[in-house]
This record gives C-alpha cells, structure tokens and sequence, in this order.
C-alpha cells in the first residue's frame, strides 16, 4: 500500500515546487564529460584486468574529495563456467546521518565482448564502454562535487556497481552482478530509501529517455517524480513521457530486494554492445540534461 501522506511530505522535502526546479541545478555536464574522458583512459574496465582495477581505484577516489562516507564491498564471484572473476562494488554516501534517503546507482564495468558487432573480428573486442557506462560514472562524479558544495535535502548514496555486463542477457546468466550481491548484502539494517534511479547509458549525443515497463509496473510514483522534474526543467524531449519497452538491468535486483529503483537508460544507443562505444558517441550537453535532473531530484527548493 502506498504511504501517500509520506510520499508527499517526501515530495516537498524533495524540491518538488515546480518554480524551484526550474531554476538553474549548479550541476555541471562539461565536468561529467571530463571525468568520464579520464575513466575511459584507463582503458576496457573488465573485471580482473589492469584497466578495471585503475579504474576502480579512481572512482574511489574521486568520491573520497566529495562524499562523507566511502567504502568498498570485494568479493569473487564463481561464473557458470567455474572460472572466478574478482568483483567490486563502490559505495558512496552524503549525509551519512540523515534518516530519509536516495539510492543512486550506476555500473562502472564494461563488456568483454562487443557481441553486437556486425563482424566476427569486431564481436571479440571488448567494449570500450563510454556511453556504456562511462556516461554514468561521470554523471554521479560530477554531482557529487555539486553535493559536497550544496549538501541535497535528504541523505544520497552513491553505488557504483561491478559486474552488470559480463555474461549472457538472454540466459541471464553472470550479468547483473554486482547490483544482485548488493541486493543480498545490504550494508545498512532495514534500508528502504525513498526511491532509487539506475543512470545506464545516458549520454548520448542524441539522448530520448523512454519510461521502462518493469519501473512502470513496479516503482510507478518514482518514474512520475523523475519525468515530472525533467518536465519542469523543460527536458520533455529527452525524457519522454512514453512506455516503451521492458529492460534487464541492475533496477531489477534491487526492486526484487524490495527496494523502488526505477531504470533512466536510452537503451535505442546504436553503439550499445559495439567497439564504436567511443567517448565521442557522447555529449556534455546530454550529460548536462540529465545531470540536472538527478541533482533536481535531492537538492534542497530554492525560495
């Protein structure tokens, strides 16, 4: 049953006036573009390589300059084959005190094959991974900078997920990796943060958010919340007010944990899965867009 009264107060603690929301966020999507220009120099970030561990340890680091809390969950995960991958979740928070909560997840892996390649050649290079999910690293690095300014109005944690594109969508077997190990470990006693967002492949230079069929059906008061600030914040053509189609992501581990995280993707990217997945295939200005409704969302209203 849905709490109304409390949905609402979140609302207004949320920043929900639409006067306020329209202003100017102080997000900045030049800065989201750099860090995830910086990610991508580390190379492939596969589990287990050279690349994946520099970029892990960056990660950390960043959100150590911002967030009030950092940690890390390591653990090694046993694939179908029997081959063991080490995995790591990174776990960032702001107002660490604060009783009412956001969940902010992005996956900061990348592919070991371009599967969707047009060329056998091609299909066995991994993906380089800047819209896939580059895009969101940045995303969040950068609000967090925002947030270590402007403290948000509620307590935001940061997840940064290992492990989401690894195996076998269709068998969904060894994908989804590290939201599914968060989802049975949560760190905290009785989490249940208002709502949650998964930010998957949102920067792309030619950027339509459609609403998700399993967030629809499963979190419906969070997908309206999220669409109505990018709606005030005049972005209507970025995130369209459409139910389009239902996708597997790392939102599902969690919704089955009881958790209302909804999925924003531009899942139409048509370099997903492909070695073209370049950090030229995305914007500062996508980034900016989106940047500024996930800062909207837990900034505290303007007067």
């Amino acid at each position: 049953m849905t709490n109304w009264p409390a949905l609402a107060l979140a609302c207004s603690l949320l920043a929900c006036d639409k006067e306020a929301s329209r202003r100017p966020t102080g997000y900045s999507g030049e800065s989201a573009l750099r860090h995830a220009t910086t990610l991508m120099a580390f190379g492939p970030r596969i589990p287990g390589t050279d690349g994946w561990r520099q970029s892990g340890d960056w990660i950390v680091a960043r959100m150590r300059e911002s967030a009030d809390t950092v940690f890390t969950q390591e653990w090694t995960h046993t694939l179908a084959t029997g081959a063991r991958i080490p995995q790591r979740n990174i776990i960032a928070r702001f107002r660490p005190e604060a009783a009412e909560r956001v969940l902010y997840v992005t996956h900061w892996d990348t592919r070991p094959q371009s599967d969707r390649a047009g060329t056998a050649a091609e299909r066995a290079l991994p993906v380089p991974g800047a819209n896939d999910n580059a895009s969101g690293v940045g995303l969040l690095i950068a609000l967090g900078e925002l947030l270590k300014s402007t403290p948000p109005a509620v307590g935001v944690d940061f997840l940064f997920v290992d492990g989401e594109d690894w195996g076998n969508f269709d068998s969904m077997t060894d994908v989804l990796i590290g939201s599914s190990y968060f989802a049975r470990n949560i760190p905290w006693p009785n989490y249940r943060p208002l709502f949650g967002v998964v930010w998957d492949m949102i920067g792309d230079r030619d950027l339509q958010i459609y609403q998700e069929i399993h967030s629809v059906r499963q979190a419906p008061e969070v997908v309206q919340r999220v669409w109505s600030v990018a709606a005030d914040l005049g972005y209507s053509g970025v995130f369209i007010p459409e139910q389009k189609t239902p996708i597997t992501d790392d939102h599902l581990p969690l919704l089955r944990a009881g958790l209302r995280v909804i999925d924003v993707i531009d899942i139409d990217f048509p370099d997903h899965h492909k070695p073209s997945d370049t950090i030229d295939k995305i914007s500062a200005e996508s980034l900016q867009k989106v940047g500024d409704v996930a800062a909207a969302l837990v900034l505290p209203a303007r007067d």
